[in-house]
């Protein structure tokens, strides 16, 4: 049977943790008077570890044969390396804790996706009632620490994070093994289809669209409280932009049964070119940033779901793990890294308009890359997006 409650409450602690850690810690960093050259150094700690850590766990695990228990210490490791935030205030030390808790943290999400496809099997379709959870609980996390943090002080943040890392080690320690999948003779090596040219294309926009959003995750929190906004308010924009990524994973089966991955890729990157110019040059009309943040159901959800219905058609059987892991290595990592440290180095010299500018020139090139060829898979299965 479906451990469906198991499943979903790893889902609900992972994004609650990224719900509270992700808007809210560069507001933390500010507090402890970094620059921001600092800030987005330290921020883009979480993208670097995506870089090879996961394809590191990703390759262990296939080692094994199993993926829990990797889970389970990744869990536990990761506190540790949390702890470490509590008593550093340096930067050397900053860098150290957020660079250990990153390591173990990276290495979980695409080994759990993979025990989630295969406990599913061939119920794909429920695995949005599955994912949904996560997204619940990033809005729960994201609304409830900005209220607390209107009322509270800043580094009150560090317990509430530590508390929901707690979670994610307990609920992993409830996860079930999924059987393997068996192996073909026929499969393909890896390397091979890494090197087809609709995979590389696919890979370098994804690239491009998580550097895209690299001003927004490190940036976004303290753009709008420098504009006046009430932290419990940047909890509601951040959580309208999941509400239209729900909207966005609970109709994306029927959009991948009438367009195809193409268009979808193609619609998301448009959006994501004018999400950030009017995020770049609206901040002082409410309305518009509104407008933005409802289209991360697009620029998030609607991408990701295309994007990861193409991985799981091209990385297939035993390839899938290490496949989850490239994909996400090649977009969170470096892609999330770039955008980062480039919005870190713009920031205080060139200004928030033309570091959001860039992002939308990041998109630009990606919906470039994706109109010359990239994927086109129509008979890939249709799961929605995973962060």
């Amino acid at each position: 049977m479906l451990p469906y409650w198991r499943l979903s409450a790893y889902y609900f602690f992972y994004f609650a943790f990224i719900g509270a850690f992700s808007p809210y810690f560069s507001l933390y960093l500010a507090s402890l008077s970094f620059s921001a050259w600092d800030i987005g150094v330290l921020m883009s700690l979480m993208q670097v570890m995506r870089l090879a850590a996961p394809n590191l766990w990703g390759y262990l695990a296939d080692r094994m044969g199993a993926k829990t228990p990797i889970v389970r210490i990744a869990a536990l490791l990761s506190i540790a390396g949390f702890g470490g935030i509590f008593f550093a205030h340096s930067f050397g030390g900053l860098f150290a804790a957020i660079t250990l808790l990153a390591f173990f943290w990276s290495a979980a999400l695409p080994l759990v996706e993979t025990l989630t496809f295969g406990h599913l099997g061939a119920s794909m379709n429920r695995y949005g009632n599955i994912r949904l959870w996560g997204s619940i609980g990033f809005i729960g996390a994201v609304l409830g620490v900005g209220y607390v943090l209107d009322r509270l002080p800043i580094d009150s943040l560090l317990w509430l994070s530590m508390i929901l890392l707690g979670g994610i080690f307990l609920s992993s320690l409830l996860l079930p093994e999924a059987a393997l999948p068996p192996s073909r003779a026929e499969q393909p090596a890896l390397l091979d289809v890494v090197r087809q040219p609709q995979v590389l294309r696919l890979l370098t926009a994804c690239f491009f669209m998580s550097a895209a959003h690299g001003a927004l995750y490190v940036f976004y929190s303290i753009y709008l409280v420098d504009h006046g906004y009430s932290k419990s308010l940047v909890g509601w924009m951040w959580t309208i932009g999941v509400l239209a990524e729900i909207g966005a994973f609970l109709t994306m089966p029927k959009l991948l049964a009438i367009f195809s991955l193409r268009a979808i890729l193609a619609f998301s990157f448009a959006c994501a070119v004018l999400r950030f110019q009017m995020i770049a040059w609206g901040v002082d009309q409410p309305w518009i940033l509104v407008t933005a943040q409802v289209l991360h159901g697009a620029t998030f959800g609607a991408y990701h779901a295309a994007a990861v219905a193409a991985i799981n058609h091209w990385f297939r059987d035993r390839h899938q793990v290490r496949g989850q892991a490239l994909y996400g290595s090649a977009s969170f990592g470096a892609g999330g890294m770039a955008g980062g440290l480039a919005s870190g180095l713009l920031w205080d010299t060139a200004g928030a308009a033309l570091t959001f500018t860039l992002s939308s020139l990041f998109a630009l090139i990606g919906l470039v890359l994706v109109l010359r060829g990239a994927p086109d898979a129509p008979d890939a299965p249709t799961p929605s997006a995973v962060r």
